[in-house]
């Protein structure tokens, strides 16, 4: 797929336009992904382009499990793009840069992630679904030219309507045409222009069609230009699919791929957690943390999974094998020490004798910081990983309890850890319903704006710029971060 370095045409017919030469091979920055990339890449290049789509695609589906407007995921997801998925258009790009590596990026991670989330049904609508968005979201953000260039380059089969037949049914259309809200088009002079059709095959726009926006005669669609972009959607969203089901009977030829399949296994859990920066060293903050601040900090800034495990620590003075991971690795990137964490894990474990604890747990604590065995720095674990790695079992602690816990147990262990930061009973229908949708991740991010709201934060901020945790260091790191905003404006106004 990616063994040759002449660029295919990714257009269905010629353009005429001069700008077509500002991105060889791309002439339009949509693209309908037809042909494979053709290309020679890296094995960092394939996972990168692809990761950095995915976290757009995860963040559109979470703004749809947290109810989100239209306008609001489509800003949010602009925003994302202009972060991870930059592309320029031609006009913006006409003699400033190259957009033909950004095109590149976006049609690379586009068909890794085809190979990713074709594997079963499910993968396969929730990968329409988000792609389509953001299709749409691109789509509209077009300039009104080029959108039209790359409309006219696509070829659905449909016919324009000329002014005989316009005329034929001139009392229909002009019903239907009574059904669009605001002004009549005009033209330069301000004069009545008449409006464009075009006919297609109903059944190429069934949304049309229900919400009786166009008008039907011997099974074509009278479509007026207005509504062009949902056949153009549509014709995006069936054949993506179609070429999703081809893909996956294609699949089982990778399978002897060594290097490529753990790659694809880890990018399809993506949509389970979003995907999430690596946390594997603490902020440079410059804020020390001690072993006597971790129960302050606990009640105050961690997210439930931790909050879990501290409270179970505190209580049986021990933690299990893979309490002690995720938790002694959060604490790690957090900014505990090296010192501190023996202090702290010491003084948790007092049920036990100094010998027993320096011959069965200080080398772990050492190893988890690099000082021991091979000595790597290890990151802390993503919600990916607690999501879909060392499934708890009876007596663990370790794991995520809005995917582990049972819903009567979540709700009640909610309600202890956060009722004093403003979650109440009546927030938790909300919560429990992303968790039963299977949108954990959401659910912990509902809560962390929920705890949040006594600072600032409102409904759809997430933990900034709308982002949804993805990460427990993210979620500990970001409320420490608005506590200490909070105090700095007190001492600026104490000043005042």
């Amino acid at each position: 797929m990616f063994n040759n370095r002449e660029l295919k045409p990714q257009k269905r017919t010629a353009t005429t336009s001069a700008s077509a030469n500002t991105a060889p091979g791309y002439p339009h920055r949509l693209n309908f992904y037809e042909l494979p990339p053709l290309f020679e890449v890296t094995l960092e290049e394939f996972e990168e382009c692809a990761i950095d789509r995915l976290r757009v695609l995860a963040e559109i589906e979470s703004s749809y499990a947290r109810n989100r407007s239209w306008d609001e995921l489509k800003e949010l997801t602009e925003k994302l793009c202009k972060k991870y998925l930059p592309l320029h258009a031609n006009a913006t790009a006409l003699g400033k840069i190259n957009p033909l590596e950004e095109r590149k990026r976006d049609h690379l991670g586009h068909f890794v992630l085809r190979l990713a989330f074709c594997r079963s049904e499910e993968l396969r609508r929730r990968f329409v679904s988000t792609e389509t968005t953001l299709f749409r979201v691109r789509y509209e953000g077009e300039f009104k030219d080029e959108k039209a260039e790359f409309v006219e380059s696509l070829n659905f089969g449909w016919v324009k309507v000329d002014a005989n037949e316009r005329k034929s049914f001139e009392a229909e259309l002009k019903a239907l045409e009574g059904k669009f809200p605001g002004p009549p088009k005009t033209d330069a002079q301000g004069a009545p222009q008449a409006q464009e059709y075009v006919k297609v095959h109903w059944t190429k726009v069934p949304d049309l069609v229900a919400k009786r926006r166009v008008f039907l005669r011997g099974g074509f669609a009278y479509v007026p230009n207005r509504e062009i972009a949902s056949i153009v959607f549509h014709e995006f969203e069936s054949s993506l699919q179609k070429a999703l089901e081809h893909t996956a009977k294609m699949l089982p030829r990778m399978d002897e791929d060594t290097r490529l399949v753990p790659i694809l296994n880890n990018l399809s859990q993506g949509f389970l957690a979003g995907i999430p920066s690596e946390w594997a060293s603490a902020p440079l903050s410059g804020d020390e943390i001690r072993a006597e601040m971790i129960d302050d900090m606990a009640k105050k800034h961690f997210p439930l999974c931790m909050r879990n495990l501290h409270e179970s620590l505190t209580r049986d003075r021990h933690l299990k094998h893979f309490g002690r991971l995720q938790y002694g690795l959060f604490l790690k990137v957090l900014g505990l020490s090296i010192d501190e964490a023996i202090l702290f894990w010491r003084k948790s474990f007092s049920n036990i004798t100094d010998d027993k604890f320096n011959k069965e747990y200080k080398y772990n604590i050492r190893h988890s910081y690099g000082l021991e065995g091979k000595r790597a720095n290890y990151p802390a674990k993503s919600c990916q990983q607690i999501l879909t790695t060392d499934k708890p079992g009876v007596g663990d602690c370790h794991g995520c309890p809005y995917r582990h816990f049972s819903p009567e147990n979540l709700q009640s262990s909610l309600l202890t850890h956060y009722s004093l930061q403003g979650l109440g009973t009546t927030d938790l229908h909300e919560i429990m319903r992303t968790v039963k949708d299977g949108h954990y991740h959401v659910a912990c991010t509902r809560v962390f704006e929920i705890t949040h709201a006594s600072k600032g934060v409102k409904k759809g901020d997430g933990v900034g710029d709308g982002e949804s945790v993805t990460h427990p260091n993210q979620y500990a790191a970001r409320s420490i971060e608005i506590e200490k905003e909070q105090s700095q404006e007190g001492t600026v106004m104490a000043v005042d």
